[in-house]
């Protein structure tokens, strides 16, 4: 889902940061340079567990956005929350399969400052088949509005 989140701020021209796993880890870029070769802005972490990528990039966010399925379940995306919550973050949690999803992420959005930092995550296609590409559009219509005009 962190892949949905990256793309569709390439696609809409969004500057984007933050943290993969050492070498650019993922489950289907796992030899250097992985993800790095098409997100050059990402920075890799010291380690290949991903779940020092989640915390980081929380870490480093101004907020937290995750977005899933109501009956997906993710233990990274479970840590990544719990740590949003821990920091004090503002921190929404969306269903893609819930009416209000947009409306509520969008409300996330416009209490924001402008220039705040979003980290946004939830689970992998692996664990939640069909999640990329329904995140990718859902997270086109959120961001749209941040667009330079």
């Amino acid at each position: 889902m962190d892949r949905a989140a990256l793309d569709a701020a390439l696609q809409l021209d969004l500057p984007y940061s933050g943290w993969c796993p050492k070498d650019g880890w993922a489950e289907d870029y796992k030899s250097p340079p992985g993800l790095l070769a098409d997100y050059p802005n990402l920075q890799s972490t010291p380690l290949s567990d991903t779940s020092q990528r989640t915390l980081w990039n929380v870490r480093d966010s101004d907020a937290s956005l995750v977005v899933s399925f109501a009956a997906s379940f993710s233990p990274g995306t479970d840590i990544g929350a719990k740590e949003a919550i821990r920091l004090g973050k503002p921190f929404l949690r969306v269903y893609l399969d819930h009416p209000d999803s947009l409306r509520e992420a969008q409300s996330l959005i416009g209490a924001l400052n402008i220039g705040s930092r979003i980290s946004i995550g939830g689970p992998r296609e692996s664990e939640a088949r069909g999640i990329y590409a329904e995140a990718y559009s859902f997270l086109l219509s959120l961001l749209k509005p941040l667009q330079a005009t």
